[in-house]
């Protein structure tokens, strides 16, 4: 799970298009402010609203094409920082590859930020719809105008809903073993033939005698 850090700095800088699957906006850069994020005073029902509206309203266009309702529901710097023409391109990955973000539209987001206040007054969340086999991820800023939370700037993308296990430590190398040492071997001696047994006249028969 992503933990926030650095959050003031995220603020004073465009979202980065971290992989070709992800969509993000944001209006002009703010003023940079010392002052530490407080937490956000709104309820959960509240959260829910400014999420799920933020999901539907990049869902549709996404489905249609047309960015202009995104638009006009986004905080005047947003709409300013964002043409319709300019918000197609930044979604147009999202678009080919037709990701679809009704899918979620049953899921409660669980937030890996909570929702706080930063020093430029801006409302800052993240977190994840919980879908299978792959979740959505989201990172949301809203800005104050005339008593309401408009859109300011919004990153969404997709990736695996699984833990990455780490990956195991490589074996070093086997070092390659030198060939063994065949003992050495005396060559053998030729031995002198034995010589065959000779003929004993003792044992030859008797010769035939003459008959008279």
């Amino acid at each position: 799970m992503r933990r926030a850090s650095g959050r003031t700095a995220l603020i004073a800088a465009l979202f980065a298009l971290a992989n070709p699957s992800a969509g993000s906006a944001q209006g002009p850069p703010q003023a940079a402010n010392p002052q530490a994020a407080r937490p956000a005073q709104i309820d959960r029902n509240g959260v829910l609203i400014l999420i799920r509206s933020a999901r539907l309203a990049v869902h549709h266009a996404n489905e249609t094409g047309n960015y202009t309702v995104l638009r006009d529901l986004s905080a005047p710097g947003f709409r300013d920082a964002n043409n319709a023409a300019r918000l197609g391109d930044i979604f147009a990955s999202q678009r080919a590859q037709k990701l679809d973000l009704s899918g979620v539209a049953a899921l409660d987001p669980q937030l890996t930020l909570l929702p706080q206040i930063e020093g430029n007054g801006l409302l800052h969340m993240a977190g994840f719809f919980p879908s299978v086999p792959s979740q959505v991820n989201f990172e949301l800023l809203f800005a104050p105008v005339e008593g309401r939370w408009r859109l300011f700037g919004l990153s969404v993308n997709v990736g695996s809903a699984a833990p990455a296990a780490p990956q195991p430590p490589q074996a070093p190398p086997t070092p390659p073993q030198a060939p063994k040492a065949e003992p050495r071997r005396e060559p053998r001696k030729a031995e002198p033939p034995k010589p065959s047994p000779k003929a004993n006249p003792a044992d030859r028969p008797p010769a035939p005698q003459p008959q008279p």
